[in-house]
């Protein structure tokens, strides 16, 4: 009778012990299904990002092309935005590997091309002609809203990396988060004045 009582004892708390393990299970699936899908969101948003640069990049030849046809523009502008351009287009960093390192090498590469852009259009100002060709109005325009764009898929991205940052930084999520390798994501940062779109004067 006692040995059958002990053996109730121990069966009862093996079964309780297979709840808490399943319970605890079911919490860890929880968990990172939500840190997949947060993760996902942010790897979404940064391929809209990269769309938005690329068609920026894009623009450039055409850009350069139309300001060549001026002989007497300044070639050191051009040089450096022709320069940036292929710089940008050497940092491609796909959302898998959106480390610190990586995130960093593709922002700032971004922003020597900003700064680029910015010196070109501020020199076009001397080039009264330059100004009134069409062509050019026509890429200024297309180049504004790019700008634009680009803002938005940047604040956007920030939006996503910031409720994912939040989420895999709360307790206990973030044993989770520690466990499965759920790192913390950058954010842009909107103090690099370089980074900020350039101003297209429309005069």
């Amino acid at each position: 009778m006692k040995n059958r009582g002990c053996l109730v004892l121990g069966l009862g708390a093996f079964g309780v012990l297979a709840v808490i393990v399943i319970i605890g299970i079911a919490i860890a699936g929880g968990k990172y299904n939500s840190m997949v899908d947060l993760d996902e969101n942010v790897k979404q948003s940064w391929a809209q990002v990269q769309t938005a640069y690329q068609r920026r990049a894009d623009l450039i030849p055409n850009l350069v092309n139309t300001v060549k046809g001026y002989a007497d523009f300044e070639q050191e502008t051009l040089t450096r935005v022709i320069e940036a351009r292929q710089q940008v287009t050497n940092v491609n960093v796909d959302p898998e590997s959106l480390t610190q390192e990586n995130f960093q090498q593709f922002q700032q590469a971004q922003s020597q091309l900003s700064s680029a852009l910015s010196r070109l259009l501020v020199t076009v100002e001397r080039y009264p002609e330059l100004k009134a060709d069409q062509r050019f109005a026509d890429l200024q325009n297309e180049l504004a809203s790019t700008e634009n764009q680009i803002k938005y898929e940047r604040d956007n991205f920030n939006e996503k990396a910031t409720d994912y940052n939040k989420f895999v930084r709360r307790f206990p999520n973030n044993i989770f988060a520690n466990i499965y390798n759920f790192d913390i994501r950058s954010l842009f940062e909107a103090d690099a004045g370089a980074e900020n779109a350039p101003e297209v004067s429309f005069d």
